[in-house]
């Protein structure tokens, strides 16, 4: 369950007025019922990972904003969800706060499309290590992840959904370091490769997720 008096603290000292009832459109987002994986556990696992670094951050408050927001809009088959999710921070903060802290948090929610360039500043790289921290999960649960991934994507056939994510981790995997940040880094790298590399070959084997 999302944390309300943790997001309407958030919001009023950044933001302003409205905290309720922007908490209630985010948490109604975060329940639709076609979401499997990007829901309020993993907006949940997020923060969780957040509260280990944020004394680490640049701008913590920033950070955290954008992770609330960047998975705000999902839906299927659309490719342009972070940048709705981008927009809807905007639209619902409505001209307060700095626009310097509005234009972080946008650039921080376009991090999480985890597409070239690489993150340029601290916080981008917190933002990304955090995203995908879910990689360095026990094996078990990083597999429970990958099948509720799969479930969000009914649309795709298991012969057009293979290749695709197959592509997208040998992607992840390609990158010199899969975590941006050496917190994240000890926490998460070796375990994150050898999730990829298991689910990889079960991907070649047509046998999963």
């Amino acid at each position: 369950m999302l944390d309300r008096q943790r997001f309407e603290s958030l919001w009023t000292r950044c933001i302003g007025d409205g905290a309720s009832a922007v908490f209630d459109e985010l948490d109604g987002m975060y329940r639709e019922p076609h979401r499997r994986y990007h829901a309020a556990p993993h907006i949940e696992h997020c923060l969780r990972q957040f509260d280990l670094a944020a004394d680490r951050m640049d701008e913590p408050d920033v950070v955290e904003m954008a992770l609330w927001f960047h998975d705000a809009i999902y839906e299927i088959p659309a490719k342009d969800n972070e940048l709705r999710s981008a927009e809807l921070f905007a639209a619902l903060a409505d001209g307060r706060g700095s626009k310097r802290f509005r234009t972080k948090v946008h650039d921080l929610v376009m991090a999480t499309t985890h597409l070239d360039p690489p993150p340029q500043t601290l916080d981008e790289s917190f933002m990304v290590d955090i995203d995908l921290s879910s990689f360095g999960r026990p094996w078990e649960e990083f597999l429970l992840d990958s099948r509720a991934v799969r479930a969000e994507l009914p649309h795709l056939s298991d012969a057009e959904f293979r290749p695709r994510q197959k592509k997208f981790l040998e992607s992840l995997a390609a990158r010199p370091r899969f975590c941006f940040t050496e917190f994240f880094r000890e926490r998460h790298e070796d375990r994150a490769r050898k999730n990829m590399e298991r689910m990889i070959a079960m991907l070649e084997s047509e046998g999963g997720p």
